[in-house]
């Protein structure tokens, strides 16, 4: 009955030119599905219930299921005849964050993390709304195969908050176990855009991320003899200062590069000069050669700044990048957003489909598109605050707070009309 209902709507809908509009009924499920999933988040690379769940609603909708892929992940597959193959991806795991929404569903989960330490769970960055509106648009698109032909390849995607999760289902064969995508589509909740709303950047949409360890070695020895010592606080403290020459000296104003300090560890004692000191950075940048000249001028910068203080060939730093945290920039095909972005305000009218600029948070799904075949990609944001609560202006919660909490219905309704539509657009209508 939902059924007959939902291609009821979607026939009057195409002929408007709106995409496909969910049911109320439908909206019901999806949201029921929600409640579940954000009542039950998993950890990056545990989400084998949430990967679970996903693949049960799919497999009665005839979707041809392969898992694992790259851990936790896995991959549905929906032929319809020869035309383009189309990848959705939507992100499975969830961040250590004690909830603090008030909300009757919020997540009181616990776990231990793969320190050993406790942690509470929760789904702060929106993965939760991504998935239900993932399986929303695999019933709607499973429900009209008339209006479309070629492959929906929808993947559930584990680690996406370490940025590890994509590089993992490549390397365990992603595409030679299912299809070579001709397009790369996904989503991801704005903290910022009222529900109802999309945004789109054409180009760099999401930075490059790198993870950087650094030991600054001395010699340490008594507070009161530093004459004695070489000392790597005062080495450390001026490594810090030196790095922002980096952005404000060595990088061309119209590029865009951040490199940031986020934890410093060092010494015992008030009155010992310990013998290392330990940083740790993150640093943000959109192009490939603006990113490789920043981490060069890292190590240069640590290394002849400890040899600038004395410090013996024997004891000089050592700069370490975390390649296993590093995301290459999320590049959205300019053709491609165009294309989109013209489907998207005959759906929503042109108020609803703003262009947003690009942030220098981190994205593994731009992994799709950078591979050797060089697959045209897009992630847009979805809204997810309420209106009255934008029009306020009020502080809005940033993803991974404790008190981000979305209108899902809502955006869930945007979310499956604007990746439908996006995804009948390709696949031909």
């Amino acid at each position: 009955m939902r059924w007959t209902l939902l291609l009821s709507l979607l026939f009057a809908a195409l002929a408007s030119g709106q995409g496909i509009e969910p049911s109320e009924s439908e909206l019901d499920g999806l949201e029921q599905l929600y409640v579940y999933l954000h009542r039950n988040p998993e950890l990056s690379f545990h989400e084998a219930e949430t990967a679970g769940k996903l693949m049960s609603e799919l497999r009665p909708l005839g979707y041809e299921i392969t898992s694992p892929i790259g851990g936790t992940g896995f991959a549905a597959m929906l032929k319809n005849g020869d035309g383009p193959t189309v990848l959705i991806r939507t992100d499975l795991d969830a961040l250590p964050v004690a909830e603090q929404t008030g909300r009757e569903y919020a997540s009181t989960v616990k776990t231990t993390d793969d320190s050993g330490a406790e942690v509470s769970v929760m789904h702060a960055c929106g993965h939760d709304v991504h998935m239900a509106t993932f399986i929303g648009v695999a019933r709607a698109l499973a429900g009209v195969k008339e209006r479309w032909k070629g492959t929906l390849l929808l993947i559930g995607q584990p680690a996406e908050e370490r940025g590890a999760g994509a590089r993992a289902m490549l390397a365990d064969g992603l595409f030679s176990r299912t299809a070579q995508p001709d397009y790369a589509l996904a989503l991801h909740s704005s903290p910022e855009l009222p529900a109802g709303q999309i945004g789109y950047t054409s180009g760099f949409a999401l930075a490059n991320t790198d993870s950087i360890d650094i030991t600054i070695r001395g010699v340490g020895g008594h507070g009161a003899y530093p004459q004695a010592t070489k000392d790597p606080v005062l080495i450390a403290a001026y490594v810090i200062t030196a790095l922002q020459t980096i952005v404000s000296r060595e990088t061309n104003p119209l590029d865009s590069v951040v490199v940031t300090v986020g934890s410093i560890h060092g010494g015992t004692k008030h009155n010992i000069i310990g013998d290392e000191v330990k940083l740790q950075l993150t640093v943000r940048s959109y192009q490939d050669d603006v990113r490789l000249r920043t981490l060069d001028s890292i190590r240069r910068i640590v290394t002849q700044t400890a040899r600038a203080f004395g410090v013996p060939a024997d004891r000089e730093p050592l700069v370490s990048i975390v390649e296993a945290e590093h995301t290459p920039a999320a590049y959205n095909d300019p053709a491609l957003i165009d294309r989109l972005v013209m489907v998207w305000r005959q759906a929503f009218g042109p108020a609803n489909v703003v262009e947003t600029p690009p942030v220098m948070a981190g994205e593994d799904f731009s992994r799709y598109g950078r591979t050797e075949a060089d697959i045209p990609a897009v992630i847009f944001w979805l809204g997810t605050v309420e209106p009255q609560r934008v029009q306020s202006g009020e502080p809005l919660p940033s993803l991974h707070s404790p008190f981000f909490k979305p209108e899902p219905r809502a955006a869930i309704h945007t979310g499956v009309r604007a990746m439908t539509a996006a995804a009948l657009e390709l696949l031909g209508r």
